[in-house]
């Protein structure tokens, strides 16, 4: 009996997947729940497992678009289960190898020169400059490029060089097309502008370095920045609850709840799962559900649900060293915090100039529903909570905060 296996649907609202890796071929007996194939959605890649044990053969090819509940493979279940070894489909004949054929004889070799040939010495001035002896005309006998005609020849305006000039192309995965496709629509679609300002680090820095380590030895997490930027936006969207809504047609949505999607970075490029009800997690729960997130997209575990339903996105180029960018607005969403890299410059504190460590922060907004007073209000109130955490973050209780 040879069942048909169908592509499930992996989350609402999708209706089409793309095989993006077979991980067995024709023929190959599979177990029941084995993951056959990886397939890319438009919000995440899923394993495709096996729904019974038998013998497969293949319907679709590898960069294939296929609808949900179309039929992408057929599953032998009689077949019996090889011994030691995969199921052989080749026969004796398929496996004989041809004789290999005598390699050509390469021509004798002569001591003539041809028009154009140019002289050992010429040979390496011409390798230094990266100029192609037939691009230089050659004043020696029959035409011989001498070392004069090297020293004298001069690379023309686009004259390719000696270097590699090759070129690869690929087709662009389902996931890399979707997201190309929402960035466009957000830059279309959106009013979008983009708030700058800097952020002290100095607090932040003393607190880590005071109680990470009795922190990661209690919770088995780090303290990182993470927690402090997830708590002063939560502080923040409570203050201005216009970045924390959306835009449904005429309509304009405002939450309650604070769910933060965080982007990090995954084998199939850059993810955004969400940690749920955010004002809810003291400073180990936030640490403890980005630690978790980030591992489940690393290893390309990540589901669509993961990833579905934030209200307000974080962004943290300064991992790659960014100094300032102007994040895009993760649709449907109305807002999102970008991260920068921490440098030490001078400032002014309390009327001197002292050496600080500085991160700039940017908040790009859809300026349909978040006027200007709001949006720089709301990245005051960021900014004001992680140059002073310990007010208005932990209440002036930091190792209550901890849970210390």
């Amino acid at each position: 009996m040879a069942l048909e296996m169908k592509v499930p649907s992996p989350g609402e609202s999708i209706t089409e997947v793309e095989i993006a890796q077979w991980l067995v071929e024709s023929g190959d007996y599979v177990e029941k729940d084995q993951a056959i194939a990886e397939v890319d959605s438009d919000k995440a890649t899923l394993e495709l497992p096996a729904e019974v044990s038998g013998v497969i053969t293949l319907m679709a090819e590898e960069g294939d678009a296929v609808a949900v509940g179309q039929v992408v493979c057929l599953i032998d279940t009689d077949a019996a289960k090889p011994e030691g070894g995969e199921v052989e489909n080749t026969t004796a004949e398929e496996k004989k190898e041809e004789a290999p054929k005598p390699a050509p004889t390469a021509p004798a070799k002569t001591e003539t020169y041809a028009t154009g040939t140019a002289s050992p010495a010429a040979k390496k001035v011409l390798a230094e400059k990266g100029i192609d002896a037939s691009q230089v005309k050659g004043t020696g006998r029959d035409g011989r490029i001498t070392k004069a005609d090297a020293i004298d020849a001069k690379p023309s305006m686009g004259t390719p060089g000696l270097g590699s000039r090759g070129e690869s192309r690929k087709k662009l995965s389902m996931l890399r097309r979707k997201v190309a496709e929402r960035l466009v629509s957000v830059k279309n679609e959106t009013a979008m502008l983009t708030t700058f300002n800097e952020v002290d680090m100095q607090p932040i820095f003393d607190l880590r370095k005071k109680y990470k380590e009795e922190f990661k030895s209690k919770h088995g997490v780090g303290l990182g920045f993470m927690s402090f930027f997830t708590l002063a936006c939560v502080r923040a969207l409570k203050m201005y609850p216009a970045v924390n809504s959306m835009i449904d047609g005429k309509e304009m949505i405002s939450y309650d709840f604070q769910d933060i999607s965080i982007a990090v970075s995954g084998p199939k490029g850059l993810m955004v799962p969400v940690i749920r009800n955010a004002e809810n997690l003291s400073f180990r729960g936030v640490e403890s559900e980005v630690k978790r997130l980030a591992i489940r997209a690393r290893d390309g575990q990540i589901t669509v649900d993961e990833m579905t339903g934030g209200t307000f996105t974080i962004t943290n180029g300064g991992v790659f060293g960014s100094m300032l960018s102007t994040p895009i607005i993760n649709p449907p969403q109305s807002a999102i915090l970008g991260m920068h890299n921490i440098v030490e410059r001078p400032i002014v504190r309390d009327g001197q100039i002292v050496v600080a460590p500085i991160m700039y922060v940017a908040l790009s907004y859809d300026h349909r529903i978040i006027d200007g007073k709001e949006s720089v209000g709301f990245l005051v109130a960021v900014k004001e909570a992680l140059e002073n955490p310990e007010e208005l973050l932990m209440d002036t209780n930091v190792l209550k905060a901890l849970e210390l």
